[in-house]
């Protein structure tokens, strides 16, 4: 479930760069609101995922509160999110470590 969530944060923090420079450029300056109402769609998907899955997570891996708040309010600021997924690889790369012992 870690890979998953690892992955699932990847995708919404590239789509929060989507909509933010891409999509809502393309609303505001060449007219294409479609752009946003897509790129928000998936977005908003992927943040619903995001959030069930980090409370799957924490309730999977004992996580403490303080880490899910944290990886909360990180997928809320755009970019910074990157660091939610960066964070999560280490994870998984400890626990394989671990796991060879």
């Amino acid at each position: 479930m870690l890979r998953i969530f690892q992955q699932i944060a990847l995708w919404e923090a590239i789509s929060t760069v989507i909509l933010f420079f891409i999509a809502m450029p393309l609303k505001y300056l060449a007219d294409i609101p479609e752009a946003v109402r897509i790129a928000g769609s998936i977005h908003g998907f992927l943040v619903v995922l995001f959030v069930i899955l980090l409370v799957m997570c924490w309730n999977e891996y004992k996580w403490p509160a303080s880490r899910v708040v944290k990886y909360f309010l990180a997928s809320l600021i755009p970019i910074v999110s990157f660091w939610v997924e960066r964070d999560v690889k280490r994870q998984i790369h400890a626990q394989k470590t671990t796991d060879t012992l």
